[in-house]
C-alpha cells in the first residue's frame, strides 16, 4: 500500500501517519518527491482500514500494492533509482559500461584487462573469483587469491570492481574488498545469502536465475531489500528455452517490463546470454536500444586459451570498436556514455 500525501501535507501530518501505521505492526518508508510525499507501507495490510485513512488530514490518496514485491516496487518509489558506486552511477542517464574477464587468472591479465577496458570507457571492471561451475572437474577460480588480484588492479588503474560471491561466510570479506557483490543466476534464489547481503551496505548486482520469471526475479530483489541494502542493480542474462543456436535466449523484453515494474536499475549481460563472442556486439546494441541502463561485456586478452567461457569473450580491441558503436547508439535514445 503507497499513501499519496497532498502537496501541502506537513512533517507533522505524515508522522501522524507513519505512527497509525507503525501501530499496526507495519513498517512504513516516507520518500520525497518533487511534488509530493509517498509513505510506503512495507507488510500485510490487508487488516488497515483504507477508507477510514484516507480521511486522515494530508493524505491524497491510497493506492494498494497488488504485486508481492513493494520495496522494488515503482509504485512504492516513483523514481528511478541510481546506486552510486566510487561515484559511477548506474541508473542515471548516463549508460554504465561494466567489463573484464570471466575469470581472474593472474596478476598481470586482470591489470592489462582493466587498464584496455578503462581507456575505452568502461567504468567498472568484472572478473570471476569464485566460480560456480556445472561441472565439478572445471576451473573454479583463484578464490581470495583472486580477489585480492582484483583489488590491487582496482587501486592500481583507479576503477570500482563487482565480482560474484557463493557464500554468506563471505559478505563481511566482500564489503571490505568488493564494491559491488554479485549474485549470480544459480544463487537467484539462495534465500540466505540473499538475506546476508541485504544486511551489507555494498550494493548488489542481482543477475535472473536462467529460469526465473520476471516477478520471482524481483522477489529476490525484494528479499536483499527488506533486510536493509536498497542499492540493487538487477541484470538481464538470458533464459534457457527450446532454442539450441545460442546458450541461452536473451530476453531483452524484460528491460522495459522491469522498468515498468520497478525503479531499479537494469543492465544486461549478452556475454552469458549468447555464449558465443560474435553475437556479443549485436546484442549489446540492442540492449542499450531497449532502454538498458548498463552492459556487462566480457573482455579477455587472450579468449582462446582462457580458464573459463573464452568462447563468449571479445578482446579488448574488439571491445573498443564496440564501444565506439555503443557511443552512437545511447546518443540516438537519449543517453550519455
Amino acid at each position: 500500500m503507497v499513501i499519496v500525501m497532498k502537496p501541502d501535507a506537513n512533517e507533522e501530518q505524515i508522522k501522524r501517519i507513519t505512527d497509525k501505521i507503525e501501530e499496526k505492526g507495519l513498517k512504513t518508508q516516507v520518500i520525497k518527491g518533487m511534488n509530493n510525499a509517498i509513505v510506503g507501507v512495507v507488510g500485510d495490510a490487508s487488516h488497515i482500514d483504507r477508507e477510514t485513512l484516507a480521511l486522515s488530514e494530508g493524505i491524497d490518496k491510497i493506492v494498494p500494492i497488488n504485486e508481492p514485491f513493494k520495496k522494488a516496487n515503482r509504485k512504492m518509489h516513483p523514481d528511478n533509482t541510481t546506486v552510486n558506486v566510487k561515484g559511477v552511477e548506474i541508473g542515471g542517464n548516463k549508460l554504465t559500461i561494466i567489463a573484464g574477464p570471466c575469470s581472474i587468472e593472474s596478476e598481470d591479465q586482470v591489470e592489462q584487462i582493466a587498464k584496455a577496458v578503462k581507456a575505452s570507457g568502461a567504468a567498472i571492471l568484472r572478473g570471476g573469483a569464485y566460480k560456480p561451475r556445472s561441472s565439478p572437474y572445471s576451473f573454479q577460480g583463484l578464490k581470495g587469491e583472486g580477489l585480492m588480484m582484483m583489488v590491487r588492479a582496482s587501486e592500481k588503474v583507479g576503477i570500482p570492481i563487482v565480482t560474484e560471491i557463493l557464500d554468506p561466510r563471505h559478505v563481511e570479506m566482500f564489503e571490505n574488498l568488493a564494491d559491488i557483490m554479485q549474485i549470480g543466476a544459480r544463487n537467484m534464489q539462495n534465500y540466505e545469502l540473499l538475506k546476508e547481503v541485504g544486511r551489507a551496505k555494498t550494493p548488489v548486482l542481482l543477475k535472473r536465475g536462467f529460469a526465473s520469471t520476471i516477478d520471482e526475479w524481483l522477489m529476490a530483489a525484494e528479499y536483499i531489500m527488506s533486510e536493509g541494502n536498497e542499492n540493487v542493480i538487477l541484470c538481464e542474462r538470458g533464459i534457457r528455452t527450446f532454442s539450441k543456436y545460442t546458450r541461452n535466449t536473451l530476453d531483452l523484453s524484460s528491460v522495459p517490463v522491469v522498468k515498468s515494474l520497478s525503479h531499479l536499475p537494469i543492465v544486461v549481460d549478452p556475454s552469458h546470454a549468447l555464449g558465443k563472442s560474435e553475437m556479443v556486439e549485436s546484442m549489446s546494441l540492442a540492449a542499450v536500444a531497449a532502454g538498458a541502463d548498463g552492459l556487462l561485456i566480457e573482455v579477455h586478452n587472450d579468449p582462446k586459451h582462457a580458464l573459463c567461457d573464452g568462447a563468449q569473450s571479445i578482446t579488448p580491441a574488439q571491445f573498443k570498436t564496440l564501444m565506439g558503436k555503443i557511443k552512437k547508439v545511447a546518443q540516438a535514445v537519449g543517453r550519455d556514455l
